[in-house]
């Protein structure tokens, strides 16, 4: 198994985590949506607190490492490598469970280019344990708004991993998929599965929309988050969420994989 010793210098070295490619102005553009309730940076989640921007500043700070300093409004965020092994662990522990357990479990991201493979490898040991993967609502049309209006989207699963496809998008099968953050595709696979008697998830496993709306509706879920992302570190704090690991979630696609042996080997699936 990877060490933590190795494992926090490929963090900082790929910038998964330390200076971040993700900007403060991002960073606070989403602060300032989620505390407006802007469903684009609530991700599906219905917080009950109240949540403004100073608060949330203060909950990534905590839960990121991202500067409390309010007045720092440019520049890269920053991620503390601790913290990130901090959540990786409590990501694996989770996953350890479901093995024990054999539980069907439901993947889904929002960032196929670059996290489908990391949550592939999960899903195969999984499987390869007796744990059903599922993949409900398989080819449904999704309606999901953008910045360009409404657009039909269709839910699919790539090596277990659920994505959304844009229209027109011909590589069925491929790695190629939408960036969404949208919980409608979690909804409608829960639904589908609910509507067919189950069985459902034990655990929900993926980032944006799938985490949170997942966690929103009462499943264990778990994920994958960068500092742009508030929604899922305030889900964690509010108990909709189990664990959240923070991180650069749009580097290269190979910089996952040593993440990923990490948390095979915590998990006690490695080998």
């Amino acid at each position: 198994m990877l060490s933590t010793g190795a494992l926090r210098a490929h963090l900082l070295a790929a910038r998964l985590a330390g200076p971040v490619a993700t900007s403060r102005e991002e960073s606070l553009r989403s602060y300032r949506l989620f505390a407006a309730r802007d469903p684009r940076a609530l991700l599906g989640l219905d917080p009950y607190g109240g949540w403004a921007q100073p608060d949330l500043l203060r909950l990534m700070a905590d839960r990121c490492g991202v500067s409390a300093d309010p007045g720092h409004v440019s520049g890269p965020d920053v991620i503390d490598p601790e913290r990130t092994l901090a959540g990786l662990d409590a990501f694996a522990g989770r996953l350890r469970e479901a093995a024990l357990t054999r539980a069907p479990v439901l993947f889904g991201t929002g960032h196929p280019h670059r996290l489908l493979g990391f949550y592939a490898t999960l899903a195969c040991a999984l499987s390869a344990v007796g744990c059903v993967v599922l993949t409900p609502a398989q080819g449904v049309s999704v309606d999901i708004p953008t910045r360009f209006g409404v657009r039909t989207h269709r839910l699919e699963y790539v090596r277990g991993v659920a994505l959304v496809r844009e229209p027109g998008a011909r590589q069925v099968g491929g790695a190629t998929g939408a960036h969404s953050h949208s919980p409608l595709p979690v909804r409608i696979a829960l639904g589908a599965l609910a509507e067919a008697g189950g069985p459902l998830p034990e655990l929900v496993v993926g980032d944006h929309g799938w985490v949170c709306g997942a966690g929103q509706l009462g499943f264990t879920a778990i994920g994958l988050a960068d500092t742009d992302d508030p929604a899922p570190f305030v889900g964690e704090a509010e108990g909709s969420v189990c664990a959240v690991v923070p991180l650069d979630d749009a580097v290269r696609s190979d910089y996952y994989r040593p993440l990923t042996r990490y948390v095979l080997g915590r998990a006690g699936l490695a080998g």
